[in-house]
């Protein structure tokens, strides 16, 4: 099927990624890359860069920066425009490729492409928007300006949940600011940083202005590409990933005084109150738990539900997660397809004696579909797949380390509580910060929960998860250092301000020591104004 499918959509079976630019491989040294929904399924191979080549390709990037920085901010949206026409007319083929390569629903790997067209549509019309500003001086015959300045190189470190819209929320708005990139792609998904790299290729972007290396994390490509802040090859960090890693990344951007952009994980609250829409309440709170099987950093963590109103939401709740559909990503009726990779579903089974050892309860029973069971509606191939079935905890208090950890998969926590008062604190007794929802039909409670959440993002009566091109996006506490993507938000995360003064007076004139208790000396052009008065 998926041979079939990938000779359709004119790529080969299996996609050969090109080196870096300039570098030479390893022998041997490559990255493989199979589709969690079929292991036989062999997607992509790309080079393991080695550190040389890591390091190359910052110095290739740096050579770029200069000219790629004086090119006009409207022909640098102009470039962005083309790439989101580009975008637009490749976006079934590369929505398929994704739901290949990282088992992404095919309805989720086009709104993950359409998301990327948005946020190139966006910044092509901030590129006549960069604005500084002219600020009125103290002194006469004196002009103050303020300019937007690129950071120079950028090294970009993304996930493999979202492939190709975080790599927009990033790459381009760097671009549009004059920045040059290297980017590490996950290694889940060499393929689809391949094919995005090609369409910026195609767009007109000139050589070395991006630059994509590929390999892991710890002792591989990532860290490499860290050490070359160190090193002094890269000016700005932005990374998405996990809580510890980004922990260590601020080390050693601190050490440089440079801030990066950091967007990590999330334990995430979804709030039902007593007078919620329940049917809308479950709706958003099974997308949440379980949409992309539960593997997005806003995916629900805790469902916080009043007491009053828990027994009629956990029926209605395990009804519609019992039923959701599993199976094969391209298959356009699955709720939810396979985990990403393995060490995520490790990671989950292993979630399970957590759990129970806490003292929560299980309502559904979540464990990888295996080859002898027999599951309604499944359509993906459980010998070859990474399919697993919803787990539901209850009896689940916020101190339980299940309520506390993040966990990407399919899983979610009941937690009963007494009313808005208790909800907030409960929602706010995680150490992250990303994202939130709450169900009501009170204004108040709407208001307050706005007010008192400790989240970056809040939605009221929706899902904990989804994003806009055009809002910021980001957290707080462990799930960020404030730092925002998206939005005309994130061009202060990729440019820096540079004040400009301009004295045609003909003389020195010194701010504040030229003001005296708020009038300009004698003198001046005032008192010479005011002298000619009649």
């Amino acid at each position: 099927m998926f041979q079939t499918r990938a000779q359709q959509e004119g790529l080969p079976h299996t996609l050969l990624v090109s080196n870096v630019p300039g570098g030479v491989a390893r022998p041997g040294a490559e990255l493989t890359r199979r589709s969690p929904a079929n292991r036989d399924d062999l997607v992509t191979v790309a080079p393991q860069s080695t550190r040389e080549q890591v390091f190359e390709a910052c110095e290739n990037a740096r050579r770029a920066a200069a000219g790629w920085a004086r090119v006009p901010a409207p022909e640098r949206g102009r470039l962005l425009g083309r790439l989101a026409q580009l975008l637009t007319a490749e976006k079934e083929r590369l929505a398929r490729f994704v739901s290949r390569e990282v088992g992404k629903p095919l309805r989720e790997a086009r709104g993950s492409v359409q998301e990327a067209i948005d946020t190139a549509e966006f910044f092509q019309s901030e590129g006549r928007r960069l604005y500084g500003q002219t600020v009125p001086s103290e002194l006469p015959n004196k002009e103050l300006y303020t300019y937007r300045r690129p950071l120079g190189v950028v090294g970009m470190i993304t996930a493999g949940n979202f492939p190709i819209a975080v790599p927009s929320w990033k790459i381009v708005p760097a671009l549009l600011t004059g920045n040059v990139v290297v980017w590490k792609p996950s290694d889940d998904a060499p393929g689809t940083a391949a094919l995005f790299f090609e369409l910026l290729r195609r767009a007109g972007l000139p050589s070395g202005v991006v630059n994509v290396v590929h390999g892991g994390g710890a002792g591989a490509a990532g860290e490499f590409l860290i050490e070359a802040v160190d090193a002094g090859l890269v000016d700005k960090v932005s990374f998405t990933g996990s809580t510890a890693v980004g922990r260590k990344i601020g080390e050693v951007c601190g050490r440089r005084l440079q801030v990066p952009s950091l967007e990590l994980g999330g334990k995430n609250p979804l709030v039902v109150l007593a007078d919620a829409d329940l049917e809308l309440a479950v709706e958003g709170a099974v997308w949440a738990s379980y949409g992309t099987a539960g593997q997005r950093c806003t995916s629900a963590g805790n469902i916080i539900v009043d007491r009053r109103v828990m027994a009629a939401f956990r029926e209605r709740f395990v009804r519609r997660a019992t039923s959701l559909k599993i199976g094969s990503p391209l298959d356009e009726h699955v709720d939810y397809g396979p985990f990403i990779n393995e060490r995520f579903l490790e990671r989950w089974v292993e979630q399970r004696a957590v759990g129970l050892a806490d003292g929560a309860s299980l309502l559904l029973d979540g464990k990888r579909i295996g080859t002898a069971e027999t599951l309604p509606g499944f359509s993906g191939d459980a010998a070859r797949g990474l399919y697993a079935t919803p787990r539901l905890f209850d009896d689940v208090r916020i101190d339980m380390r299940i309520a506390q950890e993040e966990c990407f998969g399919p899983t979610v926590n009941l937690i009963e509580v007494d009313g808005l008062d208790e909800a907030i604190r409960t929602a706010n007794g995680t150490p992250y910060g990303l994202s939130s929802a709450i169900y009501t039909r009170d204004a108040h409670a709407m208001l307050r929960f706005k007010e008192e959440i400790h989240a970056g993002m809040t939605s009221i009566n929706n899902s904990t998860t989804g994003a806009e091109a055009h809002l910021p996006f980001g957290g707080n506490g462990w799930s960020g250092n404030g730092t925002r993507e998206s939005g005309i938000w994130v061009l202060d995360s990729y440019t820096r301000w540079q004040a400009v003064n301009v004295d045609l007076a003909g003389k020195l004139q010194k701010a504040q020591i030229d003001v005296v208790d708020g009038e300009v000396s004698s003198g001046s052009a005032l008192a010479a104004a005011a002298a000619a008065i009649p």
